[in-house]
């Protein structure tokens, strides 16, 4: 779709206006913001078209999209899969060998295990290698209590950062404002971090980690303007 209109403006609903026309999420709902912020840059995105409309360049747009046609239907399953990640969470799974590595994981991993422990009254189960560790059912049920509690566009903006981390703690940690955007980060890439440091980067792995890093920052982003 190439761009055809003049102006872009937010109306009392927050809907997010091309000249008269509001723009519609794939679903062909009308796209409205539930913060007077979030409407506003939104509406920026809709003015940096030029010629042809990129979604790649319109982030924000495309969570507010995912909220309103994909989380806001059915919240619950929504936030139910995201939960599974409480499961096998990766903090719960640390490497054995080195012992620069251990302490690393020990290090960055540790207390945010600990705040999780003593925000939601659970025992989490940790272990050294990949080999799958139950978690108690409790621990399992409050943690998905936890992120079902949040609405619509939280949960829209949760689901990018529990799948570029792996891991539901982070997240939650996250939503909760018990840790900052640059401090959960560097805490999902400690194993990652590590390999490079020993073996090097390639290209591909800096582009992917580059782009890993865009897609995040504009789920904080989203999450701030909330």
């Amino acid at each position: 779709m190439k761009r055809f209109w003049s102006t872009v403006s937010v109306d009392a609903d927050r809907v997010v206006m091309l000249d008269a026309r509001p723009v519609r999420t794939p679903g062909r709902v009308p796209l409205a913001a539930p913060t007077d912020a979030l409407a506003a840059v939104i509406a920026d995105e809709w003015r940096a078209v030029e010629g042809d409309v990129d979604p790649r360049a319109m982030p924000l747009t495309g969570l507010a999209n995912a909220a309103i046609d994909l989380v806001a239907p059915d919240r619950a399953g929504f936030a139910a899969g995201l939960a599974a990640y409480g499961e096998t969470d990766l903090l719960c799974y640390r490497a054995e060998l080195p012992e620069p590595l251990v302490d690393r994981q020990r290090a960055a991993w540790d207390p945010l295990l600990g705040w999780a422990r003593a925000r939601y009254d659970i025992h989490l189960e940790t272990t050294a290698g990949v080999i799958h560790v139950a978690q108690p059912l409790a621990t399992v049920q409050r943690l998905a209590d936890a992120i079902a509690s949040y609405d619509a566009f939280r949960l829209a903006a949760a689901a990018p950062i529990v799948t570029l981390t792996g891991s539901l703690i982070v997240t939650l940690a996250l939503l909760d404002h018990a840790a900052d955007a640059d401090t959960i980060w560097a805490a999902a890439h400690v194993d990652e971090d590590w390999q490079a440091e020993m073996w090097g980067e390639d290209y591909l792995a800096i582009e992917t980690r580059a782009a890993q890093r865009s897609e995040y920052d504009a789920a904080i982003r989203f999450l701030a303007l909330l």
